[in-house]
């Protein structure tokens, strides 16, 4: 349930109904909103009667909560959110492009990529310092080393950072260097590793799982948001099917259901969902066109060598070409807020 205050309630009317809501055994969350605010009723195993608070000072209405994913509800919070990182707006009216190769392979290799990516429109960074691999023989990534070389990158070049946390013992350690930290597709339902992204003061991209339903992200994402974080990113990153001319399949209509279930921004990784460099580009100009508030996209300066992913990997001038195309569509699109910026000259 969510029990709306009227625009002239007190601090505290505000806290006397959050010790009736505690009283009665639930959890209150308050949801600060534009002009009123809303408290969450948290932890019900049925449905509450909204004759408990509607009586109280302050409470304008009781409305019932029909979704499992209560804080990550447009009904418990209608306004979009918008996650800010380090002045770089992410979420609704921007347009956020994260780039990068998959890996840290080295600190030549990371600001070569970095200053190419920042010259043709990135604002973010992404790079992994921990790699989960399908083999246990593939490179694991560089560990601390990889954080330390993005911590220099964003030092080079000004661009936050976005790098995957892969299990709890490491959380402090990304967090210490990180301005993202990603929760990859593997670990959507590590819920020891959501509960502690709930209690970080960093931003999470949370990628969907490859065979999750939209309500199971989702309900991950509630994960974070009832541990007290609220500013999670969701990413779409195809899903697994049956099917051998693309890596994964990106369900670009998870995008617009995202849109109307919940306030969260969400980007798309076309990289992972295509696996070949040749349909990221028209994935990416699709992912636009649906709406989604940005893209992650890999890219590498020599991506016959890379020692991650390198087949999905675009050249520096095919992620030019990406971003001019992405946006116009943005612009056709309606937007009035240009987040891909121009080209700007970085020094060496």
């Amino acid at each position: 349930m969510l029990i709306v205050m009227d625009k002239k309630a007190t601090p505290q009317e505000i806290e006397a109904v959050v010790t009736a809501i505690e009283s009665k055994g639930y959890t209150a969350r308050s949801i600060p909103g534009g002009e009123r605010v809303s408290i969450g009723v948290l932890n019900n195993e049925g449905p509450v009667d909204a004759s408990l608070f509607m009586g109280l000072p302050g409470v304008k209405d009781a409305i019932p909560v029909t979704r499992p994913y209560k804080l990550v509800s447009r009904e418990v919070h209608p306004e979009d959110t918008i996650v800010d990182v380090g002045g770089i707006s992410i979420g609704n009216g921007h347009l956020t492009i994260i780039a990068g190769p998959c890996a840290i392979e080295s600190e030549a290799q990371a600001l070569t990529i970095a200053k190419h990516v920042r010259h043709a429109g990135a604002q973010l960074f992404r790079g992994g310092a921990f790699k989960p691999r399908t083999s246990p023989y593939s490179f694991q990534g560089l560990g601390e080393e990889g954080l330390k070389i993005l911590a220099q990158v964003r030092e080079t070049t000004g661009m936050p950072v976005v790098t995957e946390v892969m299990d709890f013992e490491t959380f402090d350690l990304v967090e210490e260097y990180a301005d993202i930290i990603q929760i990859g597709t593997r670990n959507m339902q590590n819920f020891s590793l959501l509960r502690r992204a709930g209690r970080s003061h960093k931003p999470i991209l949370l990628k969907r799982g490859m065979a999750a339903t939209i309500e199971e992200w989702l309900m991950a994402a509630e994960y974070i948001l009832e541990g007290g974080n609220a500013q999670v990113i969701l990413c779409e990153r195809g899903v697994r099917t049956f099917v051998h001319h693309s890596r994964n399949t990106l369900d670009l209509s998870a995008v617009p259901v995202v849109l109307k279930e919940s306030h969260l921004p969400i980007i798309v990784d076309p990289s992972h969902a295509a696996g070949r460099r040749d349909q990221v580009i028209p994935l990416s100009r699709a992912s636009i066109a649906v709406a989604a508030h940005g893209l992650m996209v890999e890219v590498h300066h020599d991506p016959g060598n890379a020692l991650s992913d390198g087949a999905q990997s675009l050249y520096p001038q095919q992620f030019e070409e990406l971003c001019d195309q992405i946006k116009k569509i943005f612009n056709i699109l309606g937007n009035n807020v240009d987040r891909c910026e121009a080209p700007i000259s970085i020094a060496e």
